[in-house]
């Protein structure tokens, strides 16, 4: 579910909470300093401001955080008008907030929704509008897999977490890649996680213990470790030499391109009903 940190009054934390129902979960900061931290730790898909909380010694906190986290849409949120809001909202914008919505509206809570409960460009659906197209023409399977390590790659560190969840023996699915003649599922997996943290390395908040930890390695230097197996450079390098658009390519040209047409015919974790089970894949596409 999408994650959004909000800096509001007491008073409309329960209405967005409320608006937010099924559709987004709220992480309730008390100021702009705290949500960055926020940014900092978790997942933050998108930070909702009142502007009845941006007087003026709080104005830099949010030019800092729309600097710092260019990634994470912020929204400004009126709940009254008068004034000082109108000149808020203009002080706002020139911090580089870019959109508001005014809850006094009828349809206002309902904007804010649309809003934040689907981003513009969360991180899988980026990657996934470059690597379907990619794919060309490949079995539904496959497309469910990488739908899958797209969506779940920062919290999937091992090819056994990704098989439970696929409803398939770690050993099985590693064979059918074999025999498939294509990528490990673990090639799979790393190159996808490094892409997770090329995105996440596009917000200038963020250092490289930030992303280490939000991508759940047990460290910074476990996370330095993997980057040199995979890429050989160290994770300041990483940064500098593959962002996000880079990394995207190269992965589509190593691990997608070549493989086009084993992948129309590939199926990696429904061969067979006796070891996942006769809804195995209707499972997994709930899941």
């Amino acid at each position: 579910m999408v994650t959004v940190c909000t800096v509001l009054p007491a008073t409309e934390r329960s209405r967005i909470d409320a608006a937010g129902d099924g559709c987004f979960h709220t992480l309730h900061a008390e100021s702009l300093r705290e949500a960055l931290h926020v940014a900092r730790r978790r997942r933050v898909d998108a930070v909702v401001i009142s502007v009845h909380r941006c007087h003026g010694e709080a104005l830099p906190a949010v030019a800092r955080f729309v600097r710092e986290f260019p990634a994470i849409p912020a929204v400004a949120l009126v709940s009254r008008h008068d004034r000082e809001s109108t000149e808020t909202l203009l002080r706002l914008g020139a911090t580089g907030v870019r959109t508001a919505v005014d809850c006094t509206e009828p349809d206002g809570w309902r904007r804010l929704r649309d809003l934040v409960g689907h981003p513009a460009s969360p991180v899988a659906t980026r990657i996934l509008a470059r690597l379907v197209p990619a794919l060309g023409e490949p079995s539904e399977e496959a497309r469910l897999f990488f739908e899958a390590i797209a969506r779940l790659a920062p919290a999937l560190s091992t090819v056994r977490g990704l098989a439970r969840h696929l409803r398939v023996r770690p050993s099985t699915l590693m064979s059918r890649f074999h025999r498939a003649a294509i990528p490990s599922p673990k090639s799979y997996l790393a190159g996808m996680r490094l892409l997770h943290a090329a995105f996440l390395f596009q917000n200038p908040g963020l250092a490289v213990s930030d992303v280490a930890y939000r991508m759940d390695y047990s460290s910074p230097q476990s996370f330095g470790r993997h980057l040199r197996a995979v890429l050989g450079v160290t994770a300041g390098e990483f940064r500098r030499r593959f962002p996000f658009d880079v990394a995207l390519t190269r992965y589509i040209d190593l691990l997608v391109t070549p493989y086009r047409e084993a992948l129309r015919a590939f199926h990696p974790f429904n061969a067979g009903s006796w070891d996942q089970g006769p809804n195995a894949t209707a499972v997994f596409r709930a899941g």
